[in-house]
Parts: structure tokens; sequence; C-alpha cells
């Protein structure tokens, strides 16, 4: 019920934030006043009659009551600073007339309704409205004591005392206006600045939200790019191969008899075709990626496989490049996406070959590494890497190629891939000497259909 009720006075249809804010409290305030003051004369009227000369304190009141709920009504439609004037002007209006006809010295018992259009008006309306209650207060007590002198029926002594209580109330009444007034100015000034420092951080914020938006974009932008770089990096690898095969044109004029050229073309196309089937991989890659599909995994023989990706090995380096190959004669099954090694292969093969510029020789050993891994060592005689760039070449984007040679992502995506399967892959070089890539595989369960 409590909820029910502050939510009903938070109701009121009030654009002004402050006034909005002061609209449940004046609301609570007018409906105890308009309960209060008639609650209190049928409490004493109940009891003893009414005094002489109070009928029109009675009348004046019970008709501030009466505008008390007529203010409530007005806040409740959205017009809270002239409910608030109506109020405030009703209280002067029957201090007014209470001081004229009763005198200042009957009515200091009762001090309410003076501080509290003072409060009101200094709390709600501000400032200038404060100091002209105040100076319409002066006149109300001025008009008191002038009631004071002029009534016959009091003492002489009665009217000494309301004449030398009248400077001390005036003052009194000053001090407390001054002290509103400078304490409400403080208050108002502290919302302004809040206000102000909040505009100027929401400012900030949305300025913030833009740059972050703004940059976000271009790490997007910077991201998709990088990442069409890394696969046309890994198409370009394909192509070569592909432009390799398709070189042997050529040289198929010069094979001696009709059946030869015929096996030597066969050759050529199904080179062709693993190469297209290599490029095929990679684009599956890129849209599982997307999708986050879940690898082809598979149990295969690593020496096979490598032997299997001989012709395309061939094709990738240009003659002035040695191949060889050597792996054990047992069988050296891994379980890992197929597809993936011969990538991570071919990559380091080209990498291999951009640092033969001059031409020289690529080795590949398949053996077992103890008793449950199974290395392949990939070697080079190429320029090498000083301890520097070993340190970083793993890392993403790290690169020693030109912009457009290099993305950087291609050892970084072999870790990856490497650590995905359960190995690790390291590197040794020192310049001038080549570079030797270590791949651990762990040893899988053999697979009949393999061996």
């Amino acid at each position: 019920m409590l909820k029910g009720v502050i939510h009903w006075l938070r109701g009121a249809p009030i654009t002004d934030e402050v006034d909005r804010r002061n609209a449940p409290v004046m609301q609570l305030l007018l409906l105890f006043y308009g309960i209060a003051l008639p609650a209190n004369w049928a409490w004493h009227l109940s009891s003893r009659p009414i005094p002489k000369g109070w009928t029109i304190v009675l009348v004046l009141d019970l008709t501030t009551a009466a505008l008390a709920f007529v203010s409530v009504a007005l806040i409740r439609r959205g017009h809270f600073r002239i409910a608030i004037k109506l109020f405030v002007g009703a209280l002067l209006a029957s201090l007014m007339l209470a001081y004229h006809m009763l005198g200042a010295q009957a009515q200091l018992i009762d001090q309410v309704s003076v501080i509290l259009t003072l409060v009101i008006s200094g709390l709600v309306l501000g400032r200038r409205a404060l100091w002209t209650v105040f100076g319409i207060l002066m006149l109300v007590f001025a008009i008191g004591f002038i009631t004071d002198a002029n009534n016959a029926e009091q003492t002489a002594q009665w009217i000494r005392n309301s004449m030398r209580n009248a400077p001390s109330l005036v003052l009194s009444y000053l001090i407390i206006t001054i002290i509103l007034d400078r304490t409400l100015t403080a208050l108002r000034e502290s919302l302004a600045d809040s206000n102000a420092r909040r505009r100027e951080l929401q400012l900030e914020m949305a300025e913030r939200e833009r740059a972050q938006a703004q940059l976000i974009h271009a790490q997007k932008l910077e991201a998709t790019g990088r990442l069409a770089s890394g696969v046309a990096h890994d198409f370009n690898n394909i192509l070569d191969v592909i432009l390799g095969f398709s070189s042997q044109r050529h040289r198929l004029q010069d094979v001696g008899s009709h059946s030869d050229r015929s096996n030597a073309l066969t050759d050529t196309l199904e080179g062709v075709e693993v190469a297209a089937k290599r490029g095929t991989a990679i684009t599956r890659k890129l849209l599982s990626f997307s999708r986050s599909d879940l690898l082809k995994l598979e149990v295969f023989d690593a020496a096979q496989a490598i032997a299997e990706l001989q012709p395309m090995l061939h094709q990738l380096f240009p003659p002035t490049v040695r191949l060889e190959s050597t792996a054990d004669d047992a069988s050296l099954p891994v379980r890992m996406d197929r597809s993936e090694l011969e990538l991570l292969i071919l990559n380091i093969a080209a990498n291999a070959r951009d640092a033969m510029p001059d031409g020289g020789r690529f080795s590949i050993a398949v053996s077992r590494a103890g008793d449950d891994k199974v290395e392949i060592a990939m070697a080079d005689d190429g320029h090498g890497m000083d301890e520097q760039v070993q340190r970083h070449i793993f890392e993403p984007f790290f690169t020693t190629k030109s912009a457009a040679d290099g993305t950087g992502l291609g050892l970084s995506v072999i870790r990856d891939l490497a650590a995905a399967a359960g190995g690790e892959i390291r590197v040794e070089s020192s310049v001038g000497k080549g570079s030797t890539f270590y791949l651990r595989l762990p040893l899988a369960t053999p697979d009949p259909a393999v061996l």
C-alpha cells in the first residue's frame, strides 16, 4: 500500500526535474494542512466555544484548508508552480487578515504559517519569491502592530510589550530569511553544477561511445583485411602449385610418344586436381570459421600424407631448390584434420621458398620421437633468423616480410593448429644457416584402414 501511495505521489505530470522531485513532499504537506486545520478546530470546538474575535481565524483556516486541496488537484494536473503560488498566496492573505483583525501580539503564539510561507516560497519558487514573501510578511507584521497600537481595549502595558517585540520579530525573520536564502542558493547552485557536469559527462560518454564505435569499426575492417590477406596468402601457395603444373604443358611437346604425352598430361591434371582440392579445403576452413563447425578429425599415416604431398611441394619450389624427404618404415598414425596438416606443411614450405631466393635445399623428415610422439622436421638452408625474430615468429601479425608479401598470420595459425591437435611446434635457426621447424604430434592408435 505504501508503495502504491508513493507511486501515486510521483505520478504527477510535471516536466521540470526539480519540481518533479519536490512534488511528492508538497502534496503530502498540502494534504496534511488540508486535513489538520479542520481537525484541530473540530477538537477545540468540541470542548469550548470560539474565543471572542477568533471567528475570522476559523473562516480563514477553513478557506486555507480548502485551497490546500485545490492546490493538490492542480499539482495532479501538472500545474505545480501555480498550485504553490495559490497556497502561499492563501497563507499570506490569511495572515494579513488575522493580523489586521487580532493584532500582532495575539499571533505570536503561533508562527507556523509564517515560517511555512518562507520555507515553501524559497524552496519551491526561488530566491526572488523568498524575498518577496519576506517583504509581504513585514507588511503583515506592521499591520498587526498598528492594530495593537490602535486597540483601545488593551492596556498600555500590552501595547508597550507589542512594540517592544517588533524589532526582535523583524530581526529574527530577517536572519531566518538570510539563512534560507544562502542555503537554498547554495543547494540550487550545487544542483546546477551537478546538472552541468552530468550534461558534460553525457556528452563525453556519447563522444567516447562514438569514438569506440569508430575504433571497433576500424578494427573490424583491419581484422577483415588481415583475414583476407591470410586467405589470399594460402591461396597464392595453391595457385603457385597449379601454375607449376600448368607450366609443364611446354615440356609435353618434347615427350616422344603419344602414350607418354598422355600419361604426362594425366599426371599434370591429377596434380592440378590435388591442388584444387587444397584450395577447396581452405574455402571449407573459412566457411567453418564463420559457422563455428567442428573439424573433420581422422586417423592417418603422417608419412604417407607427406609422401602424397610431394608433387605439390615439387611444384611449389622453383627448379633451383632441391626437395628431399625421408620417413621411418613403421606406420606413424596421427589424429587431426588431414587438410590442416597439408596446409601447415605447405605454409612452412612457402616460407622456406621465400627464404631461398637463390635456391637451396628443403627437406622433410618424418620419424617417431619417443614412445608417444610423431616428429616432422622441415629444414631449409635459407638466410635464417636471429634470436629476436625467433622469439616473435609465432605471434599474430608479426612478420619480417613487406605488407604485400605477408600478414604475420601463417605461423601463428600453424602454432594454433598444432596445439589444437595436442602437439607443439618449435624452431631452430641461425642467420645464414637456415631454419628447421620441428612439429610434434601425439601418436594415435593405428587405424586398420590406414595400415
